[in-house]
């Protein structure tokens, strides 16, 4: 498993990339809204491919959910469930 360290820079990376936020990705607080941060729906699955192709991973269709994707401390736990141990 990855260490939450190293999850959260490469989920700020992909959200820096992707996520179109009004604000920089890297001082968002764990768990500050991305959406109200400026996170489109399209940026959003913009985001859910780049974590996709970052982790080399596949988001299951019952974690294709809004709250899923609602703050970097919400993606790094749906990350945890899918990164290989």
């Amino acid at each position: 498993m990855t260490d939450n360290a190293s999850l959260d820079t490469r989920i700020r990376a992909v959200l820096a990339q992707h996520g179109r936020l009004a604000q920089d990705a890297g001082t968002l607080a764990d768990s500050a809204d991305l959406y109200q941060a400026g996170l489109t729906s399209h940026a959003s699955v913009n985001v859910m491919l780049g974590l996709e192709s970052a982790f080399d991973i596949e988001f299951p269709d019952q974690m294709l959910t809004r709250s899923v994707f609602s703050s970097v401390a919400a993606i790094r736990g749906a990350l945890s469930q899918l990164i290989p141990a």
